[in-house]
């Protein structure tokens, strides 16, 4: 099984990215995050991964970082939570804070993610509650352990992530304000990307 690629960027869309390595382009799913973070195309690349494999598919999962890729497998691991959305879970927040809502059992903040709800977020916490606390740990011991970021902070992420879909400053840091001003400074950085998106190509 294929457990990492280095390459260059060709091509990212909204939940992939096309990765190239040696004149063979790999589609690889990440997270909003995680895409928000890679170089722009052209640029080289490495990350960690996961193939899945099913009767009708055979995926490729990525991972930035030794954590993102751990949380996955917990969350993958999950009744009812499949690779999907395990990766839907991991882009609605920082692995860091994720790790710190499933270790203090913070359901409401969970729910908010986008495609969880309420029982799904219940059951990642009484699944996960503990085991999760040893990545916590290590996370904690790296000095990996982020704070909740402030909206400033979430605002230039957005504008980023932007910026590396190919769209230009202006355009970013437009729908990037229509977005905060949409959704209010409680939203998280999935719906504000999302939500800027919708703008970027409705016109605003």
């Amino acid at each position: 099984m294929i457990a990492r690629l280095r390459g260059t960027v060709v091509e990212k869309g909204l939940e992939d990215a096309v990765i190239d390595v040696n004149g063979v382009g790999y589609r690889v799913n990440l997270s909003t995050l995680s895409l928000g973070k890679l170089p722009a195309d052209g640029q080289p690349v490495e990350v960690r991964i996961r193939t899945v494999v099913r009767e009708d598919a055979f995926e490729l999962f990525g991972f930035l970082t030794v954590a993102e890729e751990e949380v996955f497998l917990l969350l993958n691991g999950v009744s009812r939570v499949g690779p999907r959305m395990a990766l839907s879970v991991l882009s609605g927040m920082e692995v860091a804070e994720l790790v710190t809502a499933l270790a203090h059992g913070e359901v409401a903040r969970l729910a908010k993610i986008h495609g969880v709800g309420k029982k799904t977020a219940e059951r990642l916490v009484l699944e996960l509650k503990d085991k999760v606390k040893s990545i916590h740990l290590e996370a904690v011991a790296r000095g990996a352990a982020a704070p909740t970021p402030q909206v400033g902070g979430t605002k230039s992420d957005l504008v980023s992530a932007l910026l590396n879909l190919g769209y230009k400053p202006p355009q970013a840091e437009k729908a990037a304000e229509l977005a905060s001003e949409r959704l209010g400074p409680e939203a998280t950085f999935q719906a504000l990307f999302r939500e800027a998106l919708k703008a970027l190509r409705s016109g605003g």
